[in-house]
């Protein structure tokens, strides 16, 4: 997190338009804004901040405040501080947690609105402590350590190598979304997970199910497949890598090989048309960032040497959905349905969570989107997708009665 103090005589401001129509800021007035005798708080929420670290910048601002004798404050989104910005959504989170820690302890608090573009007017007082920039990192939160100071041109005198296996905070916000959970009956009822009686047939449903609530994905002790994947000479972990990349010993390439020629022929046989898209895409790009930030999973980010940022993909989606934008189909080539097994596909989940090859940080995956032209074909697509699904599990030698219980995820319509 940084953020640039100014001790100020006064700040105007203008909402003028929204920057971003999807994570602006709603119910805002466009009238213009004065406030006087004040300390602006300049923030940019980054990757990593979390909580704890609205807490500390609290205390560091309210110091702040002491030092120049000011009570008024306010605090101004302000992402121009850095390149490594945290998802909109974290970020709105940790500027209203800031507002709500604030107002505990400073008598006058005000916060500029997320997402609009301002017209900004400041006058900052002219004495030696009127302008103190802050950088504060997840290290600050568990040690002594003191945040960041600057010297006069407003660069860090001190930087701070990144956390080890730092956890990005938009899997806070991840786990802080609300769920509902159903039991579907064969009949169509739905029956809400809590108030189902499962029945003795139904313990791996059961299980499933409450894997699934929990949202706990760490592993107490390591399933049976790890032993045996290295005992026969399958595959094992490869030290030299990050952790949750495996490598493929020329028994067990053979047999992942053979599994993917044989689902690629079963979805081609269906209807499924191969592509081929990229690993990495541009997460500032108008086309990817509010996917990118509505689905805030664990990235791998590559900052490229004109400062670009680019994230590894974590499915085939993007590419897919980009490639069909750009045909020229009518409803009489619906549906239409693009397909690519990405055997280079990544999540950099917490390395508690990674256990053999039941849950990796880089992984094959059949990825197939169909494009269908109502809600009566989509139905009819869906039916056809299941019974294809069945028809692979069981060929691989699995039961779809003993070994498999199935979970389908919808987003509710706003």
């Amino acid at each position: 997190m940084r953020f640039l103090q100014l001790h100020s005589d006064f700040i105007e401001y203008e909402p003028i338009v929204k920057e971003n129509k999807e994570f602006a800021e709603e119910n805002v007035s466009k009238s213009k804004v004065r406030l006087e005798d004040l300390v602006v708080t300049l923030v940019a929420i980054e990757e990593g901040d979390n909580e704890k670290l609205a807490m500390l910048a609290v205390n560091v601002i309210k110091k702040y405040m002491d030092t120049v004798k000011s009570r008024n404050l306010i605090i101004y989104p302000y992402s121009h501080l850095s390149s490594n910005l945290a998802s909109p959504i974290v970020a709105f989170e940790l500027l209203k947690s800031i507002e709500r820690i604030a107002k505990e302890s400073i008598e006058h608090v005000h916060r500029a609105p997320f997402g609009w573009t301002k017209a900004l007017t400041i006058n900052v007082k002219g004495h030696p402590l009127a302008e103190n920039f802050k950088v504060i990192t997840e290290l600050d939160s568990s040690s002594d350590l003191h945040p960041i100071d600057s010297d006069s041109t407003g660069v860090p005198s001190d930087t701070r190598a990144d956390h080890e296996e730092k956890i990005s905070s938009a899997i806070g916000a991840e786990e802080r979304l609300q769920s509902q959970w159903y039991v579907l009956q064969p009949d169509g009822e739905m029956i809400p997970s809590d108030k189902y009686q499962f029945r003795r047939e139904e313990e791996n449903l059961h299980l499933l199910a409450n894997y699934e609530i929990a949202k706990r994905r760490s592993s107490d002790e390591a399933p049976p497949h790890v032993r045996l994947m290295k005992k026969m000479a399958i595959a094992d972990y490869e030290p030299a890598s990050d952790v949750g990349n495996i490598r493929f010993y020329p028994k067990g390439r053979l047999m992942k090989s053979l599994i993917e020629q044989y689902i690629t022929r079963q979805v081609m046989e269906y209807g499924g048309m191969e592509v081929e898209t990229p690993l990495m895409y541009d997460s500032k790009h108008p086309a990817m960032e509010s996917y990118f930030n509505r689905f805030p999973a664990r990235q791998y980010n590559i900052i490229t040497d004109n400062n670009k940022q680019f994230f590894l993909r974590f499915a085939a989606c993007f590419g897919q959905f980009l490639m069909a934008k750009d045909f020229q189909i009518s409803y009489k080539h619906l549906p239409l349905r693009l397909y690519e097994l990405t055997r280079y596909s990544f999540r950099r989940e917490k390395s508690g969570e990674l256990v053999g090859l039941r849950r990796l940080r880089a992984f094959s995956m059949p990825d197939c989107h169909a494009l269908c032209k109502n809600m009566d074909q989509a139905k009819e697509e869906f039916l056809k997708r299941f019974r294809l699904s069945v028809r692979v599990i069981e060929a691989l030698g699995l039961s779809t009665t003993d070994d498999v219980e199935m979970a389908i995820r919808f987003t509710e319509d706003s």
